[in-house]
């Protein structure tokens, strides 16, 4: 992966940008110190780093306003960041940017159960907005698995899911409004309360839009009723190929579980050894299956449930007995990324998906691939919508290992575009998949996206280096009409 070559204009600004933040910002939210710059260095994907040449801690959108105001005008970079739990280089610093922190925008600033939204700051944890509405019946049903440390902004950015998304949605299907600033400092308000907004959908386009287009600085977040019961199932079966067709069969039959998991032995044992949740030692891949509901739907489902799983080969079959030992169930899939930290030094979590009629093709293939890079794999997925999350394991300490990690999930991502699927399901392309994006994307595709880019930020000023492989002037992507839109651009130096 390569980034660009700082700006050496950029650092002859530094100390005026400093001074200038100050006149505005406490002390000690303007980052300076070499070692203190450290702490933004990386995001969840760990194996880029670079400090920012100024980090800066705004707590208000009029804060946030004037330093995207300073930089534009001095023509200086901006990263937004939110906890740094992106798995993608999302929030990679540039050497000669500012990295925009949000952290200390934390609160949840309004409930509204009678219009059943909630308002907060876009550095509220995922998991803080249920917790804020739990003691009234309610919840916020977009889970990704690090939902106690991501923030709701970063959730925006990246369209995050998490193992509940099948029946609930993405995060772009539970946000009523946004309020955000652009890079020129202007500030925007879009939609509110209400369940549909006028006009364009802005907001659909700014969810999932990985901090390129705006800095969010506020979110109306649909919260939902929790449903009268919900009971889990753990279904083991001998084969992956076998939990990967049953998978096919339980969505054929018409039946939407509220989530529905899948792991293969390697992260059943990572996990289990982890948090003992109760998971089978002896099969090969375990599928994780809620339902959710009214009473006696959910009784009538888990039965239904029960035949598919016997008509696919299921070897153990077991129902959660209280509310206490589901979440024991989810307690094992969300905490398998840290679990499987256990049996190796380092591990590289991919994103991609594919239809879920693929499923078994993809996981044969990736059985191949293992053998190929000689690395292990220990699969995770949103099994339901087809949602991919291989950790492969590597040891950053032997040379040539993380190479081999980034060609193995090179490969992984190529098939899932192969089989019908794209790229990323919830953690972004930021820098890791960028250089993929030719295999999706054709270049009259990607200069279409850059035009977009164009409208919110003309000087590409934000999170530039993240999504797109090679940049066009704005100016040059204005022209694409002349000439039947076949008019040659010079490229600017690649990513």
């Amino acid at each position: 992966m390569k980034m660009p070559e700082p700006d050496a204009a950029a650092f002859e600004k530094r100390s005026d940008l400093i001074a200038a933040f100050r006149s505005f910002l406490p002390d000690d939210s303007v980052v300076v110190d070499e070692t203190a710059l450290k702490a933004f260095e990386c995001d969840g994907l760990t194996a880029y780093r670079q400090p920012p040449m100024i980090a800066v801690l705004p707590e208000t959108t009029e804060q946030v306003s004037r330093v995207l105001k300073l930089c534009k005008a001095n023509n200086i970079k901006v990263v937004p960041r939110g906890s740094g739990t992106s798995l993608s280089g999302g929030a990679l610093p540039l050497a000669d940017g500012v990295l925009l922190g949000l952290g200390k925008f934390n609160r949840v600033l309004e409930v509204d159960y009678a219009n059943r939204a909630a308002v907060v700051q876009p550095g509220v944890t995922n998991l803080a907005i249920s917790q804020a509405v739990e003691d009234e019946g309610f919840y916020y049903a977009p889970d990704p698995s690090s939902q106690i440390a991501c923030s709701i902004g970063g959730n925006v950015a990246e369209n995050s899911g998490g193992v509940h998304c099948l029946k609930y949605g993405l995060t772009t299907n539970n946000i009523l409004g946004l309020e955000l600033v652009m890079m020129d400092g202007e500030v925007i308000r879009l939609g509110g309360k209400h369940q549909d907004s006028e006009g364009y959908d802005l907001i659909g386009v700014l969810t999932g839009s990985e901090g390129l287009l705006g800095v969010v600085t506020e979110v109306t977040v649909r919260i939902l009723r929790r449903p009268e019961i919900a009971r889990g199932l753990l279904v083991g079966f001998s084969t992956v190929e076998e939990g990967g067709a049953c998978v096919a069969k339980i969505i054929g039959a018409g039946i939407i579980p509220a989530g529905m998991e899948m792991m293969d032995r390697p992260a059943i044992h990572a996990a289990e050894a982890f948090c003992n949740a109760g998971y089978p030692m002896d099969v090969e891949a375990l599928l994780i299956i809620e339902l959710d509901g009214p009473a006696a739907e959910v009784e009538h489902l888990t039965e239904v449930v029960r035949e598919i799983c016997a008509g696919c080969n299921s070897v153990s079959v077991k129902v959660s007995q209280s509310e206490e030992e589901r979440l024991n169930f989810w307690a094992g899939r969300k905490a398998a990324f840290p679990a499987v930290g256990r049996i190796s030094p380092d591990y590289y979590c991919m994103d991609g998906t594919i239809p879920r009629n693929q499923l078994p093709l993809v996981l044969k293939r990736m059985t191949e691939m293992s053998a190929k890079y000689d690395l292990r794999v220990a699969n995770v997925f949103h099994a339901g919508d087809g949602n991919l999350h291989p950790l492969i394991l590597y040891d950053a300490n032997v040379p040539g290992e993380l190479e081999r990690a980034e060609d193995f999930g090179n490969d992984i991502l190529k098939l899932c575009v192969e089989v019908g699927g794209v790229l990323t399901g919830e953690h972004g392309v930021g820098v890791e998949k960028r250089d993929l994006m030719p295999a999706m994307f054709t270049e009259i595709d990607l200069k279409q996206q850059q035009r977009l880019k164009c409208a919110f930020d003309p000087d590409m000023l934000l999170n530039p280096g993240k999504v797109f492989p090679t940049l066009h002037r704005c100016a040059e992507l204005g022209r694409m009409h002349i000439h039947g839109g076949q008019m040659p651009f010079p490229d600017l130096p690649r990513f």
